[in-house]
């Protein structure tokens, strides 16, 4: 597998790499109860240990690289924490925004002009902080709530997750999708990034 690598942009010591950190494989480990039937599943990569583990979960839709870094970044359920299952991943944190009714709405106040109070704070959805971007064989993830560079590990938890999806979106769950390399690039709130390949990602 490729090794995880900074932006040329970041000019900066190397990364520790998926290959030169052997980052070890746990296997899968089942967090949840047995599923009855043939269900979507995506894998998401949480930490135990200081290695990575890949643990399935039930999608609401399809399963594409959107859906699995939005499980991932949702953390360890309660069942994967009583595993000692966790994330090195900052919480995602979804921050107020400006609702723009409740400014128009508001009538101008007679006397002396005011500067506007930017009206009533309403929760922003998720796709306001994360968004993913994903196409044949390549994921972009922009994570704008976080402004802190990510740790090596929390980096490869969102390139397994979201490369093993996206193969799986790409190819199926068939022979030929092991064969296919998916390049993931993150970057952060500050415009930090971050590039790699599932290459050395552990296996199931």
């Amino acid at each position: 597998m490729r090794a995880v690598r900074r932006a040329v942009l970041l000019c900066g010591p190397a990364l520790c790499t998926l290959v030169s950190c052997g980052i070890p494989a746990t296997g899968v480990v089942e967090a949840g109860g047995p599923a009855h039937g043939i269900v979507p599943m995506v894998r998401v990569y949480l930490v135990e240990n200081g290695s990575l583990v890949a643990v399935p979960r039930r999608p609401a839709g399809a399963v594409d690289a959107e859906s699995a870094v939005k499980h991932l970044l949702e953390g360890p359920t309660e069942a994967e924490r009583a595993k000692r299952l966790t994330t090195l991943l900052p919480p995602l944190e979804v921050g107020p925004t400006v609702d723009p009714t409740s400014v128009a709405s508001v009538p101008p106040a007679a006397g002396p002009s005011r500067a506007p109070s930017g009206g009533s704070a309403v929760e922003a959805p998720a796709s306001a902080t994360v968004s993913v971007n994903a196409g044949s064989g390549v994921v972009s993830i922009q994570l704008r709530y976080v402004n802190e560079e990510l740790a090596d590990l929390a980096v490869a938890q969102l390139i397994c997750t979201a490369a093993e999806a996206q193969r799986t979106s790409d190819t199926g769950t068939g022979a030929d999708a092991e064969a296919v390399t998916v390049k993931v690039k993150v970057t952060n709130g500050r415009g930090w990034s971050v590039e790699g390949s599932d290459e050395r990602c552990p296996e199931g």
